[in-house]
């Protein structure tokens, strides 16, 4: 079982930003405008979150990064799941689905109405755990991909 802690610790944020451009390169192929993305999501989140309402945290087992996920606000009371991210050495463990239920019980706790998150067809394991907590498949459409083509951008909603 992995520690699940709150992000904070000097190197946190590189890790995340580096977790994501290395793996999703090495299993799907994607460039660096992934990576790009998941820099802007991480420093929109460190010069200027609410800690009220939105936090991050990241897992580890054996004192080595692992895992993290993103929880901030969207707006109109709804909670924003954000950069899950489980390393392959750690899949198996139930990793994502502690910090899935981490950011969970942090938007439950902290008054949202409900969550949403975005991710790709690609993504099947993670959609699989988003399903099993009781999110629904809201919308699918076509986007560009990250440099490896087409691939179907998929958003999960969760009344909570």
């Amino acid at each position: 079982m992995a520690m699940i802690r709150e992000l904070g610790r000097p190197g946190d944020l590189g890790w995340v930003i580096k977790a994501h451009g290395e793996l999703y390169a090495s299993e799907w192929g994607w460039d660096a405008s992934f990576e790009t993305l998941v820099a802007r999501i991480v420093a929109d989140f460190a010069s200027g979150h609410d800690p009220v309402r939105e936090n991050a945290w990241i897992a580890e087992v054996e004192g080595l990064r692992v895992g993290c996920v993103f929880c901030v606000d969207g707006g109109d009371d709804t909670a924003v799941l954000r950069v899950l991210l489980v390393d392959p050495a750690a899949r198996g463990r139930r990793v994502g689905a502690q910090l899935v239920d981490t950011c969970l019980n942090f938007a439950r706790k902290n008054g949202y109405v409900r969550i949403r998150l975005w991710t790709t067809d690609r993504q099947a394991i993670a959609g699989r755990l988003y399903l099993s907590r009781g999110f629904e498949l809201a919308k699918e459409e076509p986007h560009a991909g990250f440099g490896a083509g087409e691939v179907i951008g998929q958003t999960y909603e969760l009344t909570l």
